[in-house]
């Protein structure tokens, strides 16, 4: 792959922002390059534009190198910045399987690229031939959710590098937000033999923080480069830098809340499967199932006026008569199944 060919051109010669705290690194007691306030210290200077001490941590947590991390707003702001690096507006298109996340549309659409879905087949098995055969010439990125959203299920890793290796001029994405709860392995294993992967992880789902708005991009050095030549010159801010920090150093923490919610995912599926208005479970390697009932537009209005909210997916492309429910605490999960017992009657 010879990424300059895939890279948008006007990206690929762009001279990135200088920052002042990118053209001094190191320590001082006299701060008067940036105009900033000297007052309400330490909130009053800018924070760290490459958050060295948080990839740092992140690296020894995930076995990855700092030069193969990026940080967005969420992953929100990693899939823009895909967009923005590869895709021309108006001429590039992508490709994505479907049904799956649906910021990958919105955010082509927000950056005019086409956006080209790929059915699933199926129990959601994905179609390597399938998601290839509606790639072209300027195809620039394919999208792979896995543990896909809202099917639940996650794919084979060696079908996912095929994918890759098939699909050489053009970036492939696997977005894993919800990895830490599938038995299935990461990709991040394979970010060496594979120069056009890009694997998105998230602190929102395994490390209980989606209100931090924290999401990370893992991919070759030349790609994170590129991704911070084209990001906002402090994007990630002091407070949630401060915040992830101590989140790493309690990594032994969020293990036990994955291996909870685990337990408590088999618990709410042995339950919803006594129901006689559950049709059909789909497995799942998430902290959601995805639900067939008998009436999910009915269902979910039902559960709204109990105080319980779940998703409706009935209008999503082969989620017909499907609620996506994630799973609570154990006293949660116990009031939706009561209430749902109580359906009807």
């Amino acid at each position: 792959m010879n990424l300059k060919d895939i890279v948008r051109p006007n990206i690929w010669n762009l001279k990135p922002y200088s920052s002042a705290r990118s053209e001094f690194k190191g320590e001082a007691s006299v701060w008067l390059d940036a105009n900033e306030n000297p007052l309400n210290q330490p909130y009053n200077r800018y924070p760290d534009p490459l958050q060295s001490s948080v990839k740092a941590a992140i690296a020894r947590q995930k076995g990855v190198a700092v030069e193969n991390i990026f940080l967005g707003v969420g992953s929100d702001e990693c899939i823009d910045i895909v967009y923005r690096t590869f895709c021309r507006p108006g001429v590039d298109n992508v490709v994505a399987i479907s049904p799956s996340y649906g910021m990958y549309e919105v955010c082509a659409d927000v950056n005019d690229v086409e956006y080209r879905k790929v059915r699933l087949g199926d129990d959601f098995a994905l179609d390597v031939d399938a998601l290839l055969a509606a790639t072209d010439a300027n195809t620039r990125v394919l999208w792979i959710c896995s543990p896909n959203n809202p099917t639940g299920n996650a794919f084979d890793a060696n079908l996912l590098a095929d994918i890759c290796r098939r699909a050489e001029n053009a970036i492939a994405v696997v977005d894993e937000a919800y990895i830490d709860f599938s038995s299935k392995p990461t990709m991040l294993r394979e970010l060496a033999s594979l120069p056009n992967l890009i694997v998105m992880q998230t602190f929102s789902k395994a490390w209980g923080s989606a209100a931090v708005r924290l999401g990370m991009a893992f991919a070759s050095k030349e790609i994170i480069d590129i991704f911070n030549k084209v990001k906002y010159p402090y994007n990630i801010n002091q407070l949630t830098q401060e915040y992830a920090l101590r989140m790493l150093e309690n990594a032994s923490q969020v293990q036990q809340w994955v291996q909870m919610l685990l337990d408590e995912r088999g618990k709410l599926v042995a339950q919803l499967q006594m129901l006689p208005i559950v049709k059909h479970i789909y497995a799942t390697d998430a902290n959601f199932v995805l639900v067939r009932v008998s009436d999910a537009c009915d269902i979910y209005q039902y559960l709204c006026r109990r105080g319980i909210i779940v998703r409706n997916r009935h209008r999503v492309e082969l989620c017909e008569q499907c609620l996506r429910i994630t799973v609570g605490t154990n006293q949660e999960n116990v009031t939706l199944i009561e209430a749902l017992k109580e359906y009807g009657k």
